[in-house]
């Protein structure tokens, strides 16, 4: 009998065959999702957050709409205007006078009513703390730092602030800052350089004169002393600022909110940028200078 000539046989339906059914569609199943979860090139028990991208860095806003400055006498425009006097509104980062042209002037729409100083003449960098905590009621999109000529300017150079405190204080500031303002952004402008602003200074006669009231004597002591003692003693004064800048540099390097700039203790200033009544602090034309200097870092596009 040929095989298409054999009678059809109904198969047997009994417990064995349902098991080997059964078995072949388990079989059948894990074959399935191996050759699945092979295909797909992941490892069977990776983590959530391993195909996770990293946030990008928060980004530079160039226009802020309110300044708050922090800083020195330098911020204050001290003897800028008259002796022995603070002049605010010559301030290269808040001031009002438009000769000077000031950061707030160029940057925020309502500088009048979106720019405070709360810089104080005399100020150290362990100052610093208290002045973050008063800016930080007004919730200022950018801050402003000018502050360290006077850990350097003492009575002598054992005197000076050192270099690790000087630190220290400049990070729990930023810190404290960071807390209280995550996403404000923070310009810090570089100690002058006073080896600079002696040797302009000292051409003045008038200037030497109230150099004696006990200007920065670090620096400014014996303005005529070309002897190696006091060359080594205005060179440790310039090496310390050196050392306070690169700590500014190095802090605010670790925030992606805050921008250093080297520019000023870099800028050549001559006697057209001196205050005429100590020949020491900016002033107005120096402030002007400030001004632009700091412009430009902060309006530069990231990149």
């Amino acid at each position: 009998m040929t095989q298409i000539d054999r009678p059809f046989r109904l198969r047997h339906h009994g417990p064995r065959a349902r098991r080997t059914r059964t078995v072949t569609a388990v079989s059948a199943l894990l074959l399935a999702l191996a050759s699945c979860s092979a295909g797909s090139g992941a490892p069977p028990h990776s983590s959530p957050s391993a195909g996770r991208q990293a946030k990008p860095a928060p980004a530079w806003r160039t226009h802020p709409r309110s300044i708050a400055a922090l800083g020195d006498s330098i911020t204050v425009g001290f003897n800028a205007c008259t002796i022995l006097s603070e002049c605010p509104e010559v301030s290269w980062s808040t001031g009002t006078d438009p000769k000077v042209d000031s950061l707030a002037r160029r940057l925020v729409k309502r500088p009048a009513t979106h720019s405070w100083n709360f810089a104080r003449a005399g100020a150290l960098m362990d100052d610093l703390p208290g002045q973050v905590a008063a800016a930080a009621v007004r919730k200022p999109e950018l801050v402003t730092v000018l502050i360290g000529a006077n850990d350097a300017c003492r009575t002598d150079v054992g005197s000076m602030t050192p270099t690790a405190s000087f630190r220290a204080d400049f990070t729990r500031s930023l810190r404290a800052l960071r807390r209280s303002l995550p996403h404000t952004q923070v310009y810090v402008a570089s100690v002058p350089d006073l080896l600079r602003l002696w040797s302009e200074g000292r051409k003045n006669p008038l200037g030497k004169e109230v150099w004696k009231l006990g200007i920065c004597g670090s620096m400014l002591r014996d303005p005529d002393d070309l002897t190696k003692p006091a060359q080594d003693r205005r060179e440790k004064v310039r090496e310390r600022v050196m050392a306070y800048n690169s700590a500014l540099a190095d802090v605010c390097g670790k925030d992606p909110l805050c921008r250093f700039d080297p520019a000023v203790f870099d800028y050549r200033f001559t006697g057209r940028q001196l205050s005429t009544w100590d020949w020491f602090h900016p002033g107005a034309g120096g402030q002007k200078e400030l001004a632009e200097l700091a412009f430009r870092t902060i309006t530069r596009r990231q990149g």
